[in-house]
């Protein structure tokens, strides 16, 4: 067994490739090597902007070796009747690659063939290399490729080395015009030579030697321990910001700390936008003090160990102090522009061809939320600051896309939203106005916070309808992989919020009502628009209660009847997989299963109510006694959303049924007796239809 070490070099590759093209690598140069019958141990990834590299542990040196049975003609084709073989078994044992004495008779349900077992030696491992390791470099994803030179091979930056090692040995290929070998490079800056490798497990502490961190974790943690040592100097701490760690451990192979500070003026610029303009522009950290108040200092990361940092830290400044003047310019001039101002400027941004401006959007969104108002149950108008909901809902739904023309905005395109609240602060809306306007956007993306206000949740939820309901009805509908205007992602943050706000309003109505907001169609074709929304949003609450751990056949049976009431379906999914769980479930299934599909098979349900008169048999008016029992309590728990409760009484029917179908015969030759049995089997199934297909179960 030897260590497999490969490593291309190249030019800086953007932060954003790399995790996501080591992953890729190495799993494509571990199945490459299972496919090609390669032994190996474990791999590990190491990587920075200038080389992406795998190392598999004992990997076997040789390609494993595999014996397979192969038949050919007849035995009575392949020897003639002295027993000796015939041209027919020359050829096949030539054809193997065996000696005609080594051919075995096989018998068969065919008969007596001629057989003989082939030996297919393996090959040594570097010589299966050669091929596999191009294929992985070139395999690699990302989202943009670049050619360079005259060649025609595609890489994410220009390559500039391969390193590839077995052990001690090269595994020598060509790519394009890189010819591969045992040496690296180390730190572009601070040892820019040559690395010679003697074997693979030199690669790390050769690297660290050149000032280069290869290993992706080592280099994070000496980031991290960098930072908040040089925070602790200014005397705050860093502002938490995992994914920028992330960015900057990316775009550095050794990391340099670095303090600088900046003009206390600019502190009166919000401090979402100057931690945005340090963030996404510089990938600067942000410093907070001990009371999490933003300080006039910043982190800058250097990617060498320059002789004078304060010097660095002085070149660090200047540039951010254009930044943050720009961005105190534009706030500035915000300031001198109304929200109202703003709001008309909509009619001329373009929200979608087919759909209109941002400001017919806007009045739309208002409408839908306006309309949910008067379905949510909340507080007095003195707990929400003096107005109704409704007002605020539709003051919130007003100003929400008025930051989009405002020049902070325009500069700091993520600071959507969080302007808006800002703006509507500044001009002395309510507090949860200003909420709404930034919570409209929220998740932002999965697993993201949930709009917290009452005011917030409405209006995400309303402006999220609208773009799903616009969509479908201008023709953009999601297909497979494709869905430029993100309406999956919006469809599951409207059913996230609505679980989570307990709003139990009808999903179909709010559907109804939103594509009511759009002319132009007929009452079928809305209709159908509607029917698509409403499925569309039911496979995004199949796929969520999934992701929660529920049974596919328990979504299917729940979500079959109906899921108009979001929280209630949660609570059906929850009460029918606890019933599921209990030992004398499959019986319960059974019968109740064998009443939907007599049900279904029948088109002999005429008689509206059932006439005890007609039964025959004691089993009837026991199990219409039983029925009559627990139909009150059931409808009532149904009523106060207790469905455990309402469940178990369902399942107390389940002896009566049972002893119903061993009695009589439903599909008798009587049609008025049939049709009398029919109509009892449809109160059962009415009963418990109502909460669940139980022909959907499995058993």
């Amino acid at each position: 067994m030897d260590n497999l070490l490969l490593e291309v070099g190249a030019e800086e590759i953007p932060a954003g490739y790399i995790k996501p093209a080591l992953k890729a690598m190495s799993s494509s140069l571990l199945q490459k090597l299972a496919e090609a019958r390669i032994e190996h141990g474990n791999a590990r990834i190491y990587g920075t902007p200038r080389r992406l590299t795998v190392y598999v542990e004992n990997v076997a040196r040789k390609q494993k070796s595999i014996k397979s049975e192969m038949t050919g003609p007849p035995a009575k084709v392949g020897f003639d009747e002295n027993g000796q073989p015939t041209m027919a078994a020359q050829k096949f044992a030539e054809k193997v690659g065996v000696l005609v004495s080594k051919l075995t008779v096989k018998e068969t349900s065919r008969g007596a063939y001629l057989a003989a077992e082939k030996m297919e030696r393996g090959l040594a491992t570097p010589t299966l290399l050669k091929e596999i390791l191009p294929e992985v470099i070139l395999s690699i994803p990302f989202p943009k490729k670049m050619r360079w030179a005259d060649l025609d091979i595609e890489f994410a930056r220009p390559i500039h080395s391969i390193l590839a090692l077995l052990g001690r040995s090269i595994i020598s290929f060509t790519l394009g015009n890189i010819k591969s070998g045992r040496y690296t490079y180390g730190h572009s800056f601070m040892a820019p030579g040559k690395i010679k490798l003697d074997a693979a497990d030199d690669y790390l502490e050769k690297l660290r030697s050149s000032w280069v961190l290869a290993d992706i974790e080592e280099r994070r943690k000496m980031l991290e321990r960098g930072i908040a040592e040089v925070a602790e100097k200014l005397g705050g701490n860093i502002l938490p910001d995992d994914e920028l760690v992330d960015i900057v451990n990316n775009l550095v192979e050794y990391p340099v700390p670095v303090a600088g500070k900046f003009d206390d003026t600019f502190l009166e610029v919000p401090n979402e936008v100057l931690i945005n303009a340090m963030r996404e522009h510089q990938k600067y950290f942000a410093v907070v003090d001990t009371d999490n108040k933003l300080m006039p200092s910043f982190i800058a990361v250097n990617n060498t160990a320059a002789r004078d940092l304060a010097l660095a830290a002085k070149g660090h400044e200047r540039v951010l102090r254009a930044r943050l003047a720009d961005a105190q310019f534009f706030y500035q001039g915000d300031l001198g522009v109304t929200n109202d101002e703003r709001v008309e400027k909509l009619k001329g941004v373009l929200f979608q061809a087919k759909l209109g401006s941002m400001y017919e959007k806007i009045e739309r969104v208002a409408k839908i939320a306006e309309y949910m108002t008067s379905s949510v149950d909340y507080k007095s108008a003195s707990d929400l600051g003096g107005t109704d909901l409704k007002t605020q809902v539709s003051r919130a739904a007003r100003l929400s896309k008025a930051d989009l023309v405002s020049q902070v905005v325009g500069e700091f395109p993520k600071l959507q939203g969080v302007m808006g609240r800002i703006y509507a602060t500044v001009a002395g809306e309510l507090p949860m106005v200003a909420a709404a306007v930034e919570e409209h956007y929220r998740p932002v993306y999965s697993g993201a916070p949930l709009p917290e206000t009452p005011a917030g949740a409405i209006l995400s939820i309303a402006d999220k309808i609208d773009s799903i309901c616009g969509c479908f009805s201008a023709g953009l509908i999601p297909t497979g992989a494709s869905d430029p205007y993100a309406l999956r992602r919006q469809g599951i943050g409207i059913i996230q919020i609505m679980k989570n706000k307990g709003f139990s309003f009808s999903l179909r109505e709010l559907i109804l009502n939103s594509m009511a907001q759009f002319g132009g169609k007929s009452d079928p074709e809305r209709i159908d628009s509607v029917e698509n929304v409403y499925r569309f949003l039911q496979n995004r609450i199949a796929h969520l209660l999934a992701e929660d751990g529920y049974s596919k056949d328990t979504i299917a049976a729940v979500l079959n009847v109906s899921c108009d009431n979001i929280p209630q379906t949660w609570s059906r999914v929850g009460a029918l997989e606890k019933l599921k769980a209990k030992p004398d479930f499959e019986p319960l299934a059974a019968a109740f299963k064998r009443v939907v599909n007599i049900i279904k098979k029948t088109d002999d349900l005429q008689v509206a109510d059932v006439d005890p008169k007609l039964f025959q048999h004691e089993s009837e008016p026991a199990l219409l006694a039983a029925y009559e029992a627990v139909k009150k309590k059931v409808e009532d728990h149904l009523k106060n959303d207790l469905f455990d409760q309402a469940l178990v009484e369902i399942a107390s029917l389940r002896d009566a049924v049972d002893a119903f179908f061993e009695g009589v015969m439903v599909m008798t030759d009587d049609p008025a007796v049939r049709r009398n049995r029919l109509a009892l089997l449809g109160l059962i199934a009415a009963l418990f239809g109502g909460f669940a297909d139980f022909s959907k179960l499995s058993t």
